[in-house]
C-alpha cells in the first residue's frame, strides 16, 4: 500500500534529548499553536488552539459553547487537570522539539485580565471568544530531536 503523503525517512539515526522545564517553556512560547487535552464525558478530548505565555502560564481564549469553558466553569477552586502540547518538528528532516505541560486550568474571571488577553491573543477561528482559560504548569517536559552525534560512533 502506498500513501500519497508519505515522505522518505531521512538517513541517519536521531537522538532524543530531554529539555529542562525553563527551556521547554521558552520553546513553547516561540510558537502560537498547540493542543489542549482535557476530559469530556470521562474520555480524553483534544482541541487545537492558539496560545500565549503570561508569566509562565499558558493562556487560551474560548467561547460560551466550548466544552473546555463548561468543564473549567464546573471546577473547584484548584481548577481541572489538563495537558497542553506544542511542537515544531520538520516533516522532512524529523528534527525539532516537542513540549508537554500538565497542570490545572481555570477560567480567567478578572475583567482587566480578560481585556488584556483580548488585545494580546487573537483566535484563528471566526467565533466570539469571550472567555479565557489559564493553565498553571505543574509538570513541564520536553524533548529535542537532533541528529545522533557522529563522534559517539568513533
Amino acid at each position: 500500500m502506498t500513501l500519497d503523503n508519505a515522505r522518505p525517512v531521512p538517513p541517519g539515526p536521531r537522538q532524543s534529548i530531554e529539555l529542562d522545564s525553563d527551556e521547554a517553556l521558552r520553546l513553547l512560547g516561540s510558537v502560537s499553536l498547540g493542543r489542549i487535552v482535557f476530559t469530556r464525558h470521562a474520555l480524553p478530548t483534544i482541541r487545537p488552539v492558539n496560545h500565549i505565555l503570561d508569566n509562565g502560564d499558558i493562556v487560551i481564549r474560548t467561547h460560551e459553547g466550548a466544552a473546555l469553558t463548561s468543564h473549567t466553569r464546573q471546577a473547584d477552586g484548584r481548577g481541572v487537570v489538563v495537558a497542553y502540547e506544542a511542537d515544531a518538528i520538520d516533516p522532512d528532516t524529523h528534527l525539532g522539539w516537542s513540549v508537554v505541560v500538565t497542570g490545572y486550568a481555570h477560567l480567567v474571571t478578572d475583567p482587566q485580565q480578560l481585556a488584556l488577553y483580548e488585545t494580546m491573543l487573537h483566535p484563528w477561528v471566526q467565533h466570539s471568544m469571550d472567555y479565557a482559560v489559564r493553565l498553571r504548569p505543574d509538570l513541564v517536559t520536553g524533548v529535542l530531536l537532533t541528529e545522533a552525534d557522529q563522534r559517539a560512533k568513533l
